[in-house]
């Protein structure tokens, strides 16, 4: 007896632990039916931000993952804009990922629109709904990943992590402000997904896979010019108006000197590597301070979020002066939409600012809030990073893989500057179709929102499931 149970202990450790079970092979008709079905539920929520109102879309997950045996948790600081957190836990041999989307959609004007914009009107293989393509569709994606992975019993050697947050288009104090400051150990990871990146399609075919690394970081100022009030019949040199619109002129008109970082140096290798003869000179170009300047001004004219890629932008959005139109005011003011590089020394910048619109009768004022922090770029080399690309080369094997820095801001911000890598990505978006984020009939195609969760399944697989 004592023989026989040697030889059984002998073959179990010669035998080695058991090989995890292969990743489910999936029905993504099936999936994406009920996919449709949830990013419907979901769009048809009105969280329009402001005034938010996201618990409501916070509790319908919670009550779809809990229904299916996925334990979720609500995180308020304001009762009426609660952020979700599920987790389904894997065996803890690596860190956890963590995979987002906000709940919160920016408003809208229902007359603008040819349907409804939160009733998820299906049409000529679209979707429409505010928050369709920023960031329900994510959220949706998100939320059927969490379902999926439970269904199949996926063994994970990472946790997966589930953030639904509040407050990203403006107010991230309720959303991701909150969570970082206030509840860290629910969503601290080694990687995270979430919004940002893309497929770029023309006539069907996939051209680019953007992944995003970095962003710019929002800076906002405005100028205020101050004189002396007076009649409109009298002219005066010192009238406010007068050195207001003087001083837009010259920012608007000054182009802050070009730098490269590691995203963008990367995308415009990898750009020129796939791009026709013509268009690859120019992105090699940049490089060359003889060419420089005619291919600064071509983007300016051409390609506008390429210019915009090599600078910190400076860029007039609003005005405000007067009251009536025979009186001279006292004050007026602009805001300028600042959008700096990931590395730009703020202060330094405003002075270059002020040195540039050189009026004693204008001041520069930051504007107040929450800004996003500056964080250095995740890298192209990491684990995760490589998984999206193998999974886009999969996916879209015609198609090239590009890191990008995105021009607007997101949650993810907050995340890099905890010391998480974040990498956005996003649906497939033919280049000629209109109707995207914060735009209005804002729709996504039924082939781009499944798209979307397969892309996020095989990722979060291929990195997470266990060998």
């Amino acid at each position: 007896m004592i023989r026989f149970v040697a030889l059984l202990v002998l073959a179990f450790v010669c035998a080695g632990p058991a090989a995890a079970a292969p990743p489910p092979v999936l029905d993504w008709e099936e999936v994406g039916a009920e996919t449709i079905e949830r990013f419907s539920a979901l769009l048809r929520i009105d969280t329009s931000n402001p005034p938010g109102n996201e618990t409501a879309a916070a509790e319908y997950i919670k009550r779809v993952l809990e229904a299916e045996g996925i334990p979720a948790e609500l995180f308020a600081k304001d009762p009426s804009r609660a952020n979700l957190v599920a987790r389904i836990r894997g065996n803890g041999s690596k860190r956890p990922i963590l995979v987002m989307g906000h709940t919160d959609v920016v408003g809208v004007q229902k007359e603008n629109w040819s349907v409804d914009p939160f009733e998820a009107v299906r049409k000529d293989g679209f979707i429409y709904g505010r928050g369709a393509v920023d960031d329900k569709d994510n959220l949706a994606a998100a939320l059927m990943l969490m379902l999926l992975l439970k269904r199949h019993d996926v063994d994970l050697d990472r946790d997966v992590i589930f953030l639904a947050e509040a407050g990203e288009e403006g107010t991230t104090g309720v959303g991701i402000d909150f969570m970082t400051e206030e509840h860290w150990d629910k969503i601290d990871a080694e990687y995270a997904l979430a919004e940002g990146g893309g497929i770029r399609t023309r006539d069907g075919r996939a051209v680019t896979v953007r992944i995003a690394t970095t962003e710019k970081v929002p800076r906002r100022v405005r100028l205020v010019a101050r004189g002396t009030a007076g009649h409109g019949s009298v002219p005066r040199l010192d009238n406010a108006v007068s050195h207001l619109a003087q001083a837009v002129a010259k920012a608007a008109a000054w182009q802050p000197p070009m730098r490269l970082n590691d995203t963008t140096r990367e995308y415009f290798e990898r750009l020129a590597a796939s791009s026709p003869p013509e268009a690859a000179q120019r992105y090699n170009g940049l490089t060359d301070p003889t060419r420089r300047p005619r291919i600064e001004r071509y983007f300016a004219e051409h390609e506008p979020g390429h210019y915009s890629a090599l600078r910190t932008s400076v860029v007039p959005t609003m005005l405000k002066a007067g009251f009536r139109r025979n009186v001279i005011p006292s004050e007026a003011e602009a805001t300028l939409d600042i959008r700096a590089l990931p590395d730009e020394d703020v202060d330094d910048f405003y002075a270059q600012l002020g040195a540039v619109i050189n009026d004693s009768q204008v001041t520069i004022v930051p504007l107040s809030g929450n800004p996003r922090p500056a964080a250095e770029p995740s890298p192209t080399n990491s684990e995760m990073f490589l998984v999206l690309e193998n999974v886009s080369r999969k996916m879209f094997p015609e198609a090239v893989t590009l890191p990008i820095m995105l021009s607007g801001a997101t949650d993810m911000a907050q995340l890099r500057a905890k010391g998480i890598q974040a990498y956005g990505f996003g649906p497939m978006r033919d280049v000629q179709t209109v109707g995207g984020a914060h735009g209005d009939d804002e729709r996504i195609s039924e082939e781009a929102l499944v798209k979307l969760l397969e892309f996020l399944w095989s990722a979060v697989i291929e990195v997470a499931a266990a060998d």
